[in-house]
């Protein structure tokens, strides 16, 4: 059961890591000073995520996930390559941290129901309750970016 809770945990730790570079790249990447500041206190938050998902492994005997997963570093190059290519308006920048936050979704729903002992699951749910809430800020700020476009 140790492995697969493992194993389960960084995974999220992988995608806590590809929010947080994620976050990064687009405080890099807006003008807006207040969205920079916005994604990089994202970005910390997800980092703080990783820590606490790694620190459980370690726990449990495991040897924790330090980066993120490869399809996310790809999908950064391109999403950098975009951006030198051609301006991107904040709009599009929020809807790649939306399409980021969704998969991010999917990862902790699809952990929540795994079998999973409670102080773990608590841990899990925590960080998943906050996610929804960032999502939503997202998703709140690129149908307002998109609207004013």
């Amino acid at each position: 059961m140790a492995d697969r809770i493992v194993k389960l945990l960084n995974d999220l730790v992988e995608t806590s890591k590809d929010g947080e570079k994620g976050f990064l790249a687009a405080a890099q990447d807006t003008q807006d000073p207040d969205l920079r500041t916005l994604f990089q206190e994202r970005a910390e938050a997800c980092g703080r995520n990783a820590e606490e998902l790694q620190a459980l492994v370690s726990r449990l005997g495991g040897t924790p996930e330090t980066g993120g997963h490869v399809t996310a570093a790809v999908h950064r190059g391109w999403v950098h390559l975009k951006a030198a290519i051609a301006s991107r308006s904040d709009a599009d920048i929020l809807q790649e941290c939306e399409r980021g936050e969704d998969i991010a979704k999917g990862h902790y729903a699809d952990a929540l129901r795994e079998p999973l002992p409670e102080d773990i699951r608590d841990l899990i749910q925590r960080q998943y309750t906050s996610l929804m809430r960032h999502h939503d800020q997202i998703r709140g700020l690129h149908d307002r970016y998109r609207a004013s476009a």
